[in-house]
């Protein structure tokens, strides 16, 4: 069967802006590791070290924005992660640097907010949400921010307000003669700061990779308790797979309640005897005296060990009941993110990389009915797509246990993308499954990969 059965080709993001991020030379878009990508319905944000490119592949004259973020030179700092944030008519891009800071850019190339989450590498930024329906009681939308043993969340309620402030203030000033300019300074203090919760998961060693799964049941001891509690994954060096429950408990230790009145006392002596000695003048920068905000409870409850096996990435399905976990002996496997389980194994497939998707698999509902018969949701099933670039192929595979429904060849230099979750859409009438997109980057096509099997 040709190629063309497997794929739908939607455009291309073949442009002179992406020559700055290596484009030209073959395999740049998967031999560089510090190059990132993040998709959205119709736009791709990629970004190396210092710069982010957005550009749009629908349409041949569709807007293309190169952004360079203000990071600091003093502490070497580079963009570490990239993602987009969705909601409704709002698109804004947010990055993760190497100093644990979210930049979020509008689509002009304007830095909205600013804010320090913890002085860490950020390497991976997660979006996802659950909608209430009959699986759900709750609907829960999250930014999950990853850095080595230390998990961040933000809810997605509290960045969807500071931008809908951030966007009103925008129209006002569209009409306004002499708008106000803001200084760089003024960035994350004019909407005020996130709330966010911080969690250390290092128990059992650095992450490579982690996400919280979703509100998972209180500890036995406290099934009165009114608080949430998430259930956190990791993947590592020494832990291939560990498991936490992470609560919002703010309450602290003994330790901890000691240091956060010692530490910031002790910074405050030693900042104010520097100023009397030194003198510091009015000119030099200003420098945020933000303090690390402290840790809530994670409490372990797993973890699988296996040297020489190292956890390498770990993406989630869209309930977050499931995670596809790669390891450095090229295996994937397939955990039960609640029974903490693995119920399935695949072997062979070094520098693998998975995403989830929804196959067509119901035909014979579609087939009788009219021919304006729109698919529902029960006619979709999960699937995983696997992409093995060393052997050239992607696979699907149907979940939890089914077979293998489709393999096909792809092209060197090719990338697995999936768009960013969408904040607070309402219910469409017909629904949306969800897609998987493929990357050429040395052609620069990007294609769909085709829901239906024939």
């Amino acid at each position: 069967m040709s190629k063309r059965a497997h794929t739908t080709e939607l455009g291309s993001i073949a442009c002179e802006e992406l020559g700055e991020l290596g484009a030209g030379k073959e395999g740049w878009l998967v031999d560089n590791p510090s190059l990132l990508c993040a998709l959205d319905t119709h736009s791709l944000a990629l970004a190396n070290r210092s710069v982010i490119v957005v550009l749009g592949w629908a349409e041949p004259d569709s807007t293309r924005l190169k952004i360079r973020p203000e990071l600091s030179p003093i502490s070497a700092e580079f963009v570490t992660a990239i993602e987009w944030l969705v909601f409704d008519e709002i698109r804004v891009v947010v990055a993760g640097t190497s100093s644990g800071s979210l930049l979020f850019f509008s689509l002009a190339g304007h830095l909205i907010h600013k804010q320090m989450v913890y002085p860490a590498r950020i390497i991976r930024l997660r979006v996802r949400g659950t909608k209430r329906d009959l699986s759900h009681e709750t609907s829960s939308e999250e930014v999950c921010v990853v850095m080595p043993g230390i998990v961040a969340r933000f809810d997605g309620s509290d960045i969807q307000n500071m931008l809908h402030q951030w966007f009103q203030e925008t129209q006002s000033q569209f009409w306004d003669p002499n708008p106000r300019k803001r200084s760089s300074d003024d960035f994350g203090r004019s909407y005020g700061k996130l709330p966010y919760q911080l969690w250390s998961v290092s128990k059992y060693g650095t992450c490579a990779d982690a996400a919280i799964t979703g509100i998972m049941p209180p500890p036995l001891m406290e099934i009165q308790s009114s608080e949430h509690y998430y259930c956190g994954i990791t993947v590592g060096e020494d832990a291939v797979i560990s498991a936490f429950r992470l609560s919002e408990d703010k309450n602290r230790s003994l330790v901890g309640a000691i240091l956060s009145k010692v530490v910031p006392a002790t910074f405050s002596t030693i900042a104010s005897l520097s100023k009397m000695i030194w003198r510091s003048d009015q000119t030099s920068p200003r420098k945020s005296d933000e303090k690390p905000q402290p840790f809530a409870r994670a409490s372990p409850l797993t973890c699988l060990k296996d040297f020489p096996r190292k956890g390498e990435k770990l993406t989630l399905s869209p309930s977050g009941t499931l995670a596809a976990i790669t390891d450095s002996l090229g295996r994937i496997l397939l955990l039960d993110t609640q029974a903490l389980v693995i119920v399935r194994l695949w072997k062979g497939y070094r520098d693998a990389s998975c995403l989830f998707m929804e196959m067509l698999v119901r035909k014979d509902t579609a087939a009788s009915g009219s021919s304006y018969y729109e698919p529902t949701k029960s006619d979709y099933c999960l699937c995983l797509a696997i992409h093995a670039p060393r052997k050239g192929i992607v696979e699907i595979w149907q979940m939890r246990t089914g077979p293998r429904l489709r393999s096909f060849q792809c092209a060197k230099g090719s990338k697995l993308l999936q768009p960013t979750y969408r904040f607070g859409s309402s219910i469409a009438s017909t629904y949306a499954p969800l897609e998987v997109f493929l990357l050429n980057g040395d052609s620069g096509q990007i294609s769909v990969l085709n829901r239906t099997l024939n």
